[in-house]
C-alpha cells in the first residue's frame, strides 16, 4: 500500500483540517527542530497503544524528523484505525527549511 503524502507548504496552509501527531521521541519533539504548532507527541513505539485515543472523524497528519518514521506510522495506523493517515513529506527538516512556524526549541529566540 502506498502511503499518502502531503508537502509542507500544503500541510501548513491546511493545518486546521488535520489532527497532527509527531512520532519522534519526546526529546526530539522538544528539540532543535521544534514541532508543528498544535501537534501531539506520540512516539512511534507508543503508536499502537495510543491509536485508540486518536480521532477517526478526520485526517491525521503524521510528522517526524525526515518523513521516514512518519511513513511507517501511516502504514501502522492504516491497519489500526479507520482514520486517514497522511505523511508529512520531508518531515520537520523540510518544515524548517520552508521557514514555517514551529513550537518548541526552533521557535525559541536566539540566545545573545
Amino acid at each position: 500500500m502506498k502511503v499518502e503524502e502531503i508537502g509542507v507548504e500544503q500541510a501548513s496552509s491546511g493545518l486546521d483540517a488535520f489532527y497532527v501527531i509527531d512520532v519522534r521521541s519526546r526529546e526530539e519533539f522538544d528539540g532543535p527542530l521544534g514541532h508543528v504548532p498544535g501537534s501531539r507527541c506520540v512516539p512511534l513505539e507508543d503508536l499502537e497503544q495510543a491509536s485508540g485515543t486518536l480521532p477517526t472523524d478526520g485526517p491525521i497528519l503524521i510528522a517526524c524528523r525526515s518523513g521516514r518514521r512518519s511513513a511507517i506510522a501511516c502504514e501502522r495506523l492504516d491497519a489500526l484505525t479507520p482514520a486517514r493517515a497522511v505523511n508529512l513529506a520531508g518531515g520537520m527538516i523540510a518544515w524548517n527549511e520552508a521557514g514555517l512556524p514551529t513550537e518548541g526549541s526552533a521557535a525559541a529566540p536566539p540566545q545573545d
